[in-house]
């Protein structure tokens, strides 16, 4: 059983540590989460981007990656993401563990001090970042989004929640968008970075093998001259609507038409209830043996594929299915059924043990892995939870029938979004 050890090494800036002698390799990520905001979005999404590519001792990203190999292969990457009403950008270094390295280098305490380079003393001249650098960054930005409106259930998930979250923060998307990227300038993005450095909240999370001491003294050195005045971070949870909204769009030479569902629940991190609300979406819809897959899909043949997931920061379910157009209004009455079904306490024993049987085994692959145990703690750190693999599957075991049917009785319809053929 992993354990993690925090440290608070500046005013929201804390270093968390995991130490696990199964692997070979090593990880640090630095998630920076800020307020999720439709002005602020686009820049630090770029940001993110930007900083990655280079930092002052390494101006360009081939030196970058010079050094990165001089590290045995070692790797950095980026992402960004949505935790209920915050923006999480995510800069990790993975590399060989302390212990394999040769004349006893440590490879943590280089991978750290990179990594603080790349935040702390990135590739600035005259207070703009460099040109060629922001324009790459762009063009790939833009090609993500180009790209997620491509995949038709990718694109008519954020519609979905577009128009359910509408009047809500949540219904930004993480990476902005494309017209507030395009405004960008290297002058702007560099006080987006500094206001970044000043406000937003840092959570450092090392995982491997060797002490986490040389990395935590560098970040400790690194936050040392940073004056702080870090955003209150919140998150708004609805439980019910005022009436069920229903969005159709249409476009040409759709093969498949895209039936979305979102729901409101009112359950949400810290609610004793999430767990058994996550049960009850993955009974729904979350397994192989679910309601939606045996009954709608595969009993009924209504749909290609249909799925339940549930957003525990912003306590909202969603359902999508690939439909033929033909059939979106059974399909949609057909869910609905199963949905109320799960109301009225139509559950079998076996539907709760194989479900509880497929959430637990899931968690605990999660430990199999460096990367694995990292995105735990990050995600239990921003549920503001530290809780051990174990400790979760032992709650989610002791999850009750009615504790299941009560969170499903929560559920309230609030939009339906229809992507169909011309």
């Amino acid at each position: 059983m992993n354990t993690i050890e925090r440290t608070m090494i500046s005013d929201g800036v804390c270093f968390s540590s995991i130490r696990d002698s199964r692997f070979k390799t090593m990880k640090i990520s630095a998630n920076i989460i800020v307020p999720l905001s439709e002005e602020t979005a686009s820049a630090n999404a770029l940001l993110c981007g930007v900083l990655s590519r280079s930092c002052k001792a390494y101006p360009d990203f081939t030196q970058l990656s010079k050094k990165l190999c001089s590290l045995y292969g070692a790797d950095i990457s980026v992402s960004i993401t949505k935790a209920g009403d915050c923006q999480v950008l995510r800069i990790t270094v993975s590399g060989l563990d302390d212990r394999y390295a040769f004349d006893g280098e440590s490879i943590a305490c280089e991978l750290s001090s990179l990594l603080c380079s790349v935040i702390f003393e990135p590739n600035i001249t005259d207070n703009a970042f460099a040109q060629s650098e922001v324009e790459q960054e762009r063009r790939q930005l833009l090609d993500l989004i180009d790209a997620e409106f491509n995949d038709k259930r990718i694109y008519a998930n954020v519609q979905l929640i577009k128009n359910m979250c509408a009047d809500e923060v949540f219904g930004i998307m993480r990476y902005g968008t494309p017209d507030k990227i395009k405004e960008i300038t290297p002058q702007s993005l560099y006080q987006s970075w500094q206001t970044l450095l000043k406000t937003a909240r840092f959570e450092i999370i090392y995982v491997g093998d060797s002490p986490a001491d040389k990395a935590l003294q560098v970040f400790t050195d690194a936050f040392a001259n940073v004056k702080r005045n870090v955003e209150k971070l919140s998150t708004d949870v609805k439980s019910d609507c005022n009436e069920t909204k229903h969005v159709c769009e249409t476009m040409s030479e759709l093969s498949q038409s895209k039936l979305v569902m979102g729901f409101r629940t009112g359950i949400a991190i810290p609610d004793e209830r999430v767990n058994a609300a996550k049960l009850m979406c993955a009974i729904l819809g979350g397994t192989a043996s679910s309601k939606l897959f045996n009954n709608v899909r595969e009993k009924q043949s209504l749909c290609y594929y249909c799925a339940s997931r549930f957003d525990s920061h912003k306590g909202i379910m969603t359902i999508d299915s690939g439909v033929e157009g033909d059939n979106l209004e059974k399909a949609e009455k057909a869910i609905l059924k199963e949905v109320d079904d799960m109301k009225n306490g139509v559950i079998s024993d076996f539907e709760i043990e194989a479900t509880k049987m497929a959430v637990i085994n899931s968690f605990r692959t999660t430990n199999d892995t460096v990367s694995g145990i990292e995105s735990w703690y990050t995600n239990q750190i921003l549920g503001k939870s530290l809780k051990t693999v174990e400790e979760v599957s032992a709650e989610m075991e002791a999850v009750t029938k009615e504790e299941i049917v009560s969170a499903a009785k929560s559920l309230v319809l609030d939009t339906v979004y229809q992507l169909s053929n011309k």
